[in-house]
């Protein structure tokens, strides 16, 4: 089911400027029984995209509603779209627009079912995000950089690729964030220039001080995740993965992965 501002409908306005200009955020969750999981980080993060684009965030209740209508009965995924609304032609937006949420439901994908592989293969990624700290760490609709990435391969068997930023910075990959380990560290990239701040990577950077785990967030080049003695890669949907290959560099297992996937559940809603 799809509802479009609480009403069930697959289509939006032409002049929808999330269509025309990506001018909107998203948050996509996994639900279990027709709810949420992690609804209070997934809530408040929507909150602060929706502060940071000067966009009004949905009401919680009536959002808890239309993701229960839309929900799966059993375990599923719920996205949930916000943008500016309709408007004029031209990139100046209108004082008192109406925003337009859609709030959509799949099924689980095959990826992140129960009996999925938790060790994946990834890849390098050729293409370089642009620096811009305005939209630093938010889940705006423009993806175009996801998007280009994602088709430098057709491989079954690659699960993922890792983006650097146009200086060789590594931030993460296409749809997840990166998680390294090194000599009892946990390390993930900083996200202050691009990128995308999800909430599974909150979680686990909470988890970890409340476990005595020291977690550094870093600007680093791929040498470090190439020396790392686990690599991982996490989102709200798939949980969190090991990277068992990279290109040519693979690893074997170091106990961070089994650690990180019970942190992430640690208080669930």
């Amino acid at each position: 089911m799809i509802l479009v501002n609480g009403q069930r409908s697959d289509t939006v306005s032409a002049l929808d400027r999330g269509l025309a200009y990506g001018d909107g955020v998203f948050r996509t969750l996994r639900t279990h029984a027709g709810q949420p999981l992690w609804w209070r980080d997934q809530y408040a993060k929507l909150a602060t995209d929706c502060a940071a684009l000067a966009l009004a965030c949905p009401d919680e209740a009536e959002l808890l509603a239309e993701i229960s209508r839309v929900a799966e009965t059993g375990e599923g995924v719920v996205k949930i779209i916000l943008t500016r609304g309709s408007g004029a032609r031209g990139y100046a937006s209108q004082q008192g627009q109406t925003c337009t949420r859609i709030v959509l439901a799949a099924p689980l994908p095959p990826h992140a079912l129960p009996d999925a592989a938790v060790d994946v293969t990834a890849r390098w990624c050729r293409l370089r995000l642009a620096r811009q700290p305005r939209l630093a760490g938010i889940k705006h609709l423009n993806r175009l950089e996801n998007v280009l990435a994602r088709s430098e391969w057709d491989d079954p068997a690659i699960f993922e690729g890792l983006l650097c930023d146009d200086s060789g910075v590594v931030i993460g990959g296409v749809m997840s964030n990166l998680f390294w380990a090194k000599e009892g560290e946990l390390f993930t990239p900083e996200l202050s220039l691009c990128g995308v701040a999800g909430v599974a990577r909150t979680r686990l950077l909470r988890a970890a001080m409340r476990r005595g785990i020291r977690a550094r967030i870093e600007r680093s080049l791929p040498d470090a995740i190439l020396a790392a003695d686990e690599v991982m890669i996490c989102n709200s949907v798939i949980g969190v993965r090991r990277v068992a290959r990279l290109d040519d560099v693979s690893w074997s297992p170091a106990g961070w992965t089994d650690t990180l996937k019970t942190a992430l559940n640690d208080d669930l809603d």
